[in-house]
């Protein structure tokens, strides 16, 4: 277990930058995740990290030890980095047993054992020992790779990618279940992911990648609640921008009614140091901030809806022809045209220059 630090890390394919100036540190014993759409250089960042990669500028320390930096890298295999890859991996001659300890061969009989034993137990997989590969579900496999990428006890995993072959529902329970794995393993973990329901279940650290940057390492509820900008904003969570005009440095009026809270400083397009009236914005509204109510006299539109079970989503024409999205309570089922009572629940405002 350790620190995983990457100060203004870039990397490059022949002339093209894949990743640049990358910089984060995850604390030791932490999860993280990188978390951006194909191309954004998160496996790259990944590659780099485990030493298949080099680096052309910038610096890589994994506790405390320089593992990368330009011209010279650390080889692969004394970095004690598990990996987990998107195919699992597993040797299909191998048992479970087998694949589990063949990063123990250095080990004595009764230790090697003794490590099965106890992570066969910690990933739940003790009554399929003797099975192979083929035998076995895919979230059992993943578990089975897992397990087998913290027999040896590393300092770091990484994980590219691990639940792209399974189904939501699977995805989502085994993003829970590693999760507590890892942590009662108190084993510093990276993931590459482009789900944000993965990155969401699995990370306490989350750094929203876009063209080889990170635009914002945060807490998945920072990302969702105070994006860092229109990049972020976008692509955590769902939302919709209206206009807005700042009144102060903690009031902004939208069509619905006045926001009240911090409104940041990048809104002021004239460069003061901070906002001040008539500086034109677009605020973020997401679903939960717009709440069914019968009893508003502030009506909007029905436009369409999505049936999630326990709820709908709604798509909402304001009064001026603007779009909002509402969460909704599914007991409320209105027709597609159908005016409703809404009214605000903004806790977090988050507003962006008008550009």
């Amino acid at each position: 277990m350790a620190e995983l630090i990457l100060d203004s890390v870039s990397q490059s394919y022949a002339k093209r930058q894949i990743i640049a100036d990358l910089t984060f540190t995850l604390p030791e014993g932490a999860i993280g995740c990188l978390l951006g759409p194909s191309g954004c250089g998160k496996t790259t960042a990944l590659r780099c990290i485990s030493g298949f990669e080099p680096i052309q500028s910038g610096e890589i320390r994994i506790g405390g030890e320089v593992v990368s930096r330009p011209g010279w890298m650390l080889a692969a295999e004394k970095r004690r980095i598990g990996m987990v890859f998107q195919d699992y991996a597993l040797f299909p001659h191998l048992t479970v047993v087998g694949n589990v300890g063949f990063g123990l061969r250095k080990e004595s009989a009764a230790a090697r054992q003794a490590r099965i034993d106890e992570l066969l137990a910690l990933v739940g997989l003790t009554a399929h020992a003797d099975q192979y590969p083929h035998q076995l579900s895919g979230g059992q496999q993943q578990r089975v790779a897992l397990a087998r990428a913290l027999a040896p006890r590393p300092r770091l995993i990484l994980m590219d990618e691990p639940f792209s072959n399974l189904d939501v529902e699977l995805r989502e329970r085994l993003s829970i279940e590693i999760r507590d794995i890892l942590k009662r393993e108190a084993t510093t973990a990276l993931i590459v992911t482009h789900d944000q329901h993965e990155a969401f279940a699995l990370a306490d650290w989350v750094g929203v990648m876009h063209q080889g940057r990170i635009q914002q390492w945060d807490t998945p509820y920072n990302l969702y609640h105070e994006p860092g900008n229109r990049f972020v904003a976008d692509f955590v969570g769902q939302g919709a921008l209206v206009p807005g005009e700042v009144i102060n440095d903690h009031q902004v009026e939208i069509e619905l009614g006045v926001l009240e809270g911090h409104i940041p400083v990048e809104c002021d397009a004239s460069g003061c140091d901070e906002c001040v009236r008539s500086c034109h914005v677009d605020v973020l509204l997401r679903p939960d901030d717009i709440i069914h109510d019968d009893d508003s006299l502030l009506l909007a539109e029905v436009e369409n809806k999505a049936f999630r079970g326990a709820d709908f989503l709604y798509t909402l024409k304001l009064p001026s022809g603007q779009h909002a999205l509402s969460l909704v309570p599914s007991h409320h089922n209105h027709a597609i045209g159908e005016k409703i009572g809404i009214k605000l629940a903004v806790d977090h405002v988050v507003a962006f220059r008008r550009e």
